[in-house]
């Protein structure tokens, strides 16, 4: 825990789950508690998720995993099922992603690009999907500086 390596974040984990505290993690790495506290959070919900098996994943269940961004794989590995099995789950609830749109010009004016994504974090979406669609697939990361 305390020298930094690619496997770092693997051993935080079973450090969560063995139940080390936020407090003594912060003093082994060194890492922001804030941020300790979201790792935290992620594995809790692992750990509930693995808890549970399929028949016992409910509608709320699911979606606060998908809103948290466990994928079907993830949460088919928590309650043994198969991916598969999930997704049909998820598709029954109802429970499918809303696509945004990101503001490129920070609310000076209404945007007209269409940089889009896709999030459960959502109750509607933001354009209208009247017909046909295009889906560009691996068009790479958006992050600061990438000139969006």
């Amino acid at each position: 825990l305390e020298e930094p390596t690619d496997k770092r974040m693997f051993v935080l984990a079973a450090a969560l789950k063995a139940g080390y505290s936020i407090d003594k993690l912060y003093s082994l790495t060194k890492i922001d508690k804030w941020f300790l506290q979201k790792f935290k959070n992620i594995i809790d919900y692992h750990m509930l998720l693995e808890s549970l098996d399929q028949q016992n994943l409910k509608h709320d269940i699911l979606l606060a995993a998908k809103q948290i961004g466990f994928s079907d794989k993830q949460i088919a590995g928590a309650v043994k099922s198969t991916e598969l099995a999930v997704r049909k789950q998820r598709g029954e609830c109802g429970i499918t992603p809303f696509v945004k749109q990101i503001d490129t010009v920070a609310a000076e004016w209404p945007a007209t690009t269409n940089y889009l994504y896709v999030t459960y974090n959502a109750s509607t979406h933001d354009l209208p999907f009247p017909g046909g669609h295009i889906v560009v697939l691996g068009s790479g990361v958006y992050r600061i500086g990438s000139s969006v």
